[in-house]
């Protein structure tokens, strides 16, 4: 169960540094409707959430890497420059998986607001 709990905590880190990225993109995120992710939930397929639990393990050995990677790094340039490179290893294996990137970051919302949701990707994940 710890294993699983890293898992999804490296997961949700790097949607929030995906999604970091991808608000920089766009007009003020503050002015976009939350409520549709979260009715969105209740719509995610089977294959969505495999996917999505099997990109969250792939995106925890990408996590652990440049971690690791972060921490040996000499200044801040060299940590922004390792930063954006996970965030697009990240990204990559999100694509490979299936996914789009927003899906993903829903999914991975909607995983910290429905324990339910999260035992069954859990589930999927094992």
């Amino acid at each position: 169960m710890k294993r699983m709990t890293a898992l999804f905590s490296a997961a949700l880190l790097s949607a929030g540094l995906m999604a970091a990225s991808s608000a920089m993109a766009q007009e003020d995120p503050a002015t976009q409707p939350a409520q549709p992710q979260a009715q969105a939930a209740q719509n995610f397929s089977d294959d969505q959430l495999q996917q999505f639990a099997d990109a969250s393990q792939e995106i925890a050995v990408i996590s652990q890497e440049y971690t690791q990677r972060l921490q040996a790094a000499d200044d801040q340039a060299a940590q922004q420059e390792i930063r954006m490179e996970a965030n697009e290893r990240m990204v990559e294996e999100v694509e490979a998986s299936g996914l789009e990137v927003d899906t993903f970051n829903a999914i991975g919302q909607a995983i910290q607001q429905d324990p339910e949701l999260l035992e069954r990707v859990q589930g999927m994940a094992e």
